[in-house]
């Protein structure tokens, strides 16, 4: 009697145990899918972005209008309306799968980084550079509240800018030469970068400041290959707009850049950097918002990283978030899918501990609860 007793308890552990971990499985899933910012081709909601919002439950999606290293494939966006459509489309399917709201987002600064163009019957735009040597309030405001106009009435509800990259370097292929920064002086940065999140909070989008630790002082574009900026990169200066909204209470996204800096970090780039993340962002900074790396598909990873250790460093670096672009000269069909394996797989074998995931899911889940 007393073995049948320890045999039926046996069972019955083992059913809970199972149970148990069944259901920390199903958490875990749940918490990863959330850290992944998925790019998709397409104009509908359809085929591997359905996939992916449906089963997959990811975080949110970043549109583009082509793709960035050929500019011959479109992809995402058509029209104001289409585009309307296709967020209306994603939110319910994440509705009605059960999953939080998605962030929709893109990266509309204006100017030369403008992924709605008149073309395509969206609003004109003017570069930070345009609006930095005008350094007037009113008119960084017009263009600032037109932005979040066109983006609120096309879905969207995460703008990754405004860009607070200081133009130390005019002839930084990436920043100065493209018109993306404000200003060589980092308070006119701070000043403007302000007006903008303030503009685009009225409409209800969330916001990002990048790239972090600061990009104008580059001489190369991290798209391109890993991004030195030891010799360049000028601390106080570069740092400055950041420590300015921070102070406000700034806490939505920070985006890091894919900057090698071997002073601060010999091995890593600040997207994959704890040093970075961790003891500066976040310690010496105190930025509590949602950190999100900018896109791992770029050349400054793909070129030195596998796509598992660049996860790997980047989530124990302190990151929320992961930008999987699927932009880069080979479509990946299976990249979202792919992504969220390798984090699981990861956290499975002791190689991501399971409290970074639960902190970052915590973190996202507090900025959804602040879109509309």
């Amino acid at each position: 009697m007393k073995r049948l007793i320890l045999s039926v308890l046996l069972i019955c552990a083992g059913g809970a145990l199972r149970a148990q971990t069944t259901g920390d499985d199903s958490v875990l899933r749940r918490q990863i899918g959330q850290m992944v910012i998925a790019g998709f081709r397409g104009f509908g909601a359809t085929g591997d972005v359905a996939d992916a919002v449906q089963r997959l439950g990811i975080g949110g999606v970043i549109y583009f209008d082509r793709d960035v290293p050929t500019a011959k494939n479109r992809r995402n966006v058509q029209s104001p309306g289409q585009l309307r459509q296709l967020s209306d489309d994603l939110q319910r399917l994440a509705r009605e799968s059960g999953h939080p709201k998605l962030f929709i987002t893109i990266d509309q600064e204006g100017g030369r980084v403008n992924r709605l163009k008149s073309a395509y019957g969206f609003p004109p735009s003017v570069s930070a550079a345009h609006q930095g040597r005008l350094n007037n309030p009113d008119t960084t405001r017009k263009w600032a509240v037109l932005t979040a106009e066109t983006c609120q009435k096309a879905g969207i509800n995460v703008d990754f800018a405004p860009c607070v990259d200081v133009n130390v370097n005019p002839q930084c292929p990436v920043i100065g030469a493209l018109g993306r920064s404000f200003s060589g002086d980092a308070a006119v940065v701070a000043a403007q970068a302000r007006i903008w999140v303030e503009a685009l909070h009225e409409k209800g989008l969330l916001t990002s400041l990048k790239h972090f630790p600061g990009h104008g002082s580059s001489r190369a574009d991290s798209h391109a290959g890993l991004t030195d900026i030891t010799r360049s990169w000028q601390r106080d200066r570069e740092l400055a707009p950041y420590r300015t909204l921070f102070a406000g209470g700034y806490a939505d996204f920070v985006m890091v850049g894919h900057l090698l800096h071997r002073d601060t970090d010999p091995e890593y780039p600040a997207s994959l950097s704890r040093r970075w993340i961790t003891d500066i962002l976040r310690g010496e900074m105190g930025y509590r918002g949602v950190v999100i790396t900018d896109d791992l598909n770029m050349g400054a990873i793909v070129d030195h990283y596998s796509l598992e250790r660049a996860l790997e460093l980047a989530i124990n670096a302190g990151v929320d978030m992961i930008i999987i672009g699927n932009n880069g000269k080979v479509y990946e069909e299976d990249l979202t899918p792919h992504t969220i394996g390798l984090i699981y797989g990861l956290v499975r074998q002791g190689r991501i501990p399971r409290q970074r995931i639960d902190e970052a899911y915590v973190r996202i889940m507090a900025l959804k609860g602040r879109l509309e």
